[in-house]
């Protein structure tokens, strides 16, 4: 039984350089089939997700079932997903090349139809994220970009933001001021 559990059937090297050939093709196959984020992923997108996942996982292993063999597998992957991600951070062009760059989808109220093509978005799926944002339309952003990591950065014109806590201080100090000059101006007018 355990010589079961330790016999990996294929080499630490060979595993190694599977995981590692197949986690580079994974990345370079997502990176090129959009920018969209595993919240905004469709159904269809979320069937390759799964199907990917099976399809990949011998290619990892191979012939390989054990429980050791599986567990270096991972550990590999997880492990190399952590370089990766760390050189990213540290080095802005290898990040640029590993996760690219924003996308502008529309800009002055106008959607980039190009874009949204390219980037395989329609125009409804962006319409959510600027309600979510506090507009109507796309009439109402000067900026809507879609962000490397998947998020949408939605700017929208400065008299559709809504008034923060900041801008509600200052009207009412204004207000404050316009009383007091009010008050003035009237407490002069009804003096003889």
């Amino acid at each position: 039984m355990w010589e079961d559990v330790w016999n990996t059937g294929i080499s630490l090297g060979d595993k190694a350089f599977r995981t590692i050939a197949v986690y580079l093709t994974v990345t370079v196959l997502l990176r090129f089939s959009g920018k969209r984020g595993v919240a905004q992923l469709n159904n269809f997108d979320f069937v390759v997700m799964l199907l990917m996942s099976n399809v990949v996982q011998n290619a990892i292993i191979g012939p390989d079932d054990s429980l050791v063999g599986g567990l270096l597998g991972v550990t590999i992957l997880v492990v190399f997903n952590a370089m990766v991600v760390r050189v990213a951070a540290a080095v802005p062009a290898i990040g640029r090349i590993v996760e690219g760059r924003p996308t502008v989808l529309a800009r002055d109220g106008v959607y980039i139809p190009s874009a949204l093509r390219r980037m395989g978005l329609r125009q409804a799926d962006v319409d959510v994220s600027i309600q979510l944002r506090g507009g109507e339309s796309v009439g109402d952003t000067s900026l809507v970009r879609l962000e490397p990591g998947g998020s949408m950065l939605v700017r929208l014109r400065p008299e559709e933001e809504d008034a923060t806590e900041g801008h509600l201080d200052e009207l009412a100090a204004r207000l404050d001021r316009i009383e007091r000059k009010l008050d003035t101006l009237l407490g002069d007018r009804d003096r003889p």
